[in-house]
């Protein structure tokens, strides 16, 4: 018998590949000593479902998403992740699994990857193994070889195991939709522990890939910790600049850093010409090399004209924190004869550190004048410099 699906309907989704993936969320998290499934629990800055929702959503090969919850957990998926595409599970991984399959069904789909959301870090290299596998084999699996002695016993020491062939098997797992789903309807017998199983018993051949230590699933207390640990291990240091420059003109007003200033001329642009919230938003697109804000948003495009710049920088954050990244700092030079910029220093350090979702300490803002030389001298327009500090997986 199948689960049945949540009842709110899933959203439209765009046209993509037709290549799924099922994260499989349903549990309730009770071996990992927390208040609530470990699966919404926070991992590295976000819910622990986030990092690897993330990551699926954003790889070019896969058209869907599917997350696979709890009866009753649609709230805490909301805060987690907001309105993604669901259903609700069953009593067993295995009746959460086939909810899921048989909501992808409905659409139809060529292949499917089944990903446990308590392996949070999911490296693209593994995804693009196994979707390449399935060029020759019904399943693919990521594996590891077992490194650590094996031996039989109860209270006391028994013989040793043999390693060789032994390996470790981790998800996510793909497969050919049209085989793993006759496998999860035709299953009779015991609760498999994975879906590969299913599938080789259907008489499928299921290929190993490699996998990746970072796949380590969190279960425990102390799972939690080691999981910070293989993330913090993984980061790399980025940081970038931005500069932007906008006119003074009379009849505009003077946004700053995200602040209205009172002042007798504003800055002239396309969009509301925040020059402090534009070198912010330009230094955090350089640390992922994702171009300038130009780039995102055209000035040749009128939706933009008087835009709102923090969401701009806003647009710039997300894309970070998609890919895993944490930012750690922000020092930011406004350059301008007037108006006198300590007034409302903290009011813009203050708004910067809300869009951002970081405390007001890791936000730098000072002023600086040219002496009366050049345009910001002469009170014709004004500039800003930024620096943005980041913490991003090596290869995101």
């Amino acid at each position: 018998m199948t689960a049945s699906p949540a009842s709110r309907p899933a959203p439209p989704h765009p046209a993509g590949p037709r290549t799924a993936a099922i994260i499989v969320a349903a549990g309730q998290g009770l071996r990992s000593g927390g208040d609530g499934p470990k699966q919404f629990a926070p991992v590295a800055g976000k819910p622990m479902i986030a990092h690897s929702h993330a990551t699926l959503a954003a790889h070019p090969a896969i058209g869907r998403v599917i997350v696979v919850i709890g009866d009753g957990q649609d709230a805490q998926l909301d805060k987690a992740l907001g309105p993604v595409e669901r259903v609700t599970g069953g009593a067993t991984r295995r009746l959460s699994v086939l909810a899921g399959l048989e909501h992808l069904a409905e659409t139809g789909m060529d292949r499917v990857l089944i990903h446990d959301a308590a392996r949070p870090f999911l490296p693209v290299a593994v995804i693009d193994r196994l979707l390449a596998a399935l060029d020759e084999d019904g399943g693919a699996v990521p594996a590891l070889p077992v490194a650590d002695t094996l031996a039989r016993g109860m209270e006391v020491l028994g013989a040793g195991v043999s390693r060789d062939g032994l390996f470790r098997i981790q998800t996510p797992q793909a497969f050919r939709f049209d085989a793993i789903l006759a496998a999860h309807r035709g299953w009779s017998g015991d609760e498999p522990t994975d879906d590969a199983q299913m599938l080789r018993k259907s008489g499928a051949t299921v290929a190993l890939v490699e996998g990746d230590a970072m796949l380590e699933k969190v279960t425990y207390p102390a799972d939690f910790v080691n999981a910070e640990m293989r993330h913090a291990a993984t980061m790399r240091v980025r940081s970038a600049t931005g500069y932007d420059v906008h006119r003074l003109a009379e009849g505009e007003e003077l946004w700053l850093g995200g602040v209205l200033i009172p002042h007798d001329k504003g800055l002239s642009g396309h969009s509301d010409a925040d020059v402090a919230l534009h070198a912010i938003t330009d230094a955090l697109l350089g640390t992922i090399a994702e171009g300038d804000i130009g780039t995102h948003f055209p000035p040749s495009d009128p939706q933009w004209r008087g835009a709102d710049s923090a969401q701009f920088l806003e647009h710039a954050a997300a894309l970070i924190r998609a890919r895993g990244g944490i930012i750690d700092f922000i020092d930011l030079t406004i350059i301008c004869e007037t108006p006198k910029i300590g007034p409302h220093r903290a009011a813009m350090r203050d708004r910067v550190a809300a869009l951002l979702r970081l405390a007001p300490g890791q936000i730098s803002i000072k002023a600086t004048t040219t002496e009366r030389l050049g345009f910001t001298g002469r009170g014709e327009g004004i500039a800003a410099q930024a620096i943005a500090t980041i913490r991003i997986m090596g290869d995101a």
